[in-house]
């Protein structure tokens, strides 16, 4: 029952992906890439993962998305009315074929590094998900959490100034 829902969830999510390329109407391509995010996230679930499919739901179908919708409505974007030339499609194809075969082979013939880490299922059922990442981030990652957070406020000072008129 399980790989049937995962195949049915992928099969979304492919056909998803491939109307956020597509589509000439830049909103319908917004909001099939919402719902590329949101099998997405059902992967994650499906890879006991709760975590990270809550940060990919607020963060990317929520924050993100409505950043993109707003430049969309903000710049006024045209359907595009360019016919594509035959070519371009038939070399696309091609190419996206071949990474896609290249891919699968990779899958079937790689094989695993054979590294253990120093967590195992046994330590996150026991501790959670969310209390592992937080210790880590906090103990191990601080320095790059922090210089992140000032990163994000100079882009936020300068986002300011620049919107501004007159300063």
């Amino acid at each position: 029952m399980e790989s049937i829902f995962f195949f049915v969830v992928a099969a979304v999510a492919v056909i998803s992906g491939i109307l956020v390329v597509t589509c000439k109407n830049p909103i319908n391509s917004a909001l099939s890439l919402v719902m590329t995010f949101f099998c997405l996230a059902t992967f994650y679930v499906m890879l006991d993962a709760p975590f990270m499919a809550v940060t990919q739901v607020i963060v990317y179908a929520g924050a993100i998305m409505v950043l993109i919708v707003f430049v969309i409505m903000l710049l006024n974007v045209k359907t595009e009315t360019v016919k594509r030339g035959s070519h371009a499609v038939i070399s696309g194809t091609v190419i996206g074929v071949f990474v896609l075969f290249q891919t699968c082979w990779f899958l079937m013939k790689g094989s695993m590094t054979g590294q253990v880490g120093v967590m195992d299922k046994a330590m996150v059922v026991k501790s959670g998900h969310v209390e592992l990442i937080g210790k880590a981030l906090f103990t191990d990652f601080l320095l790059p959490f922090e210089i992140t957070s000032l990163l994000l406020l100079a882009a936020i000072i300068g986002a300011v100034i620049l919107a501004k008129k007159k300063i």
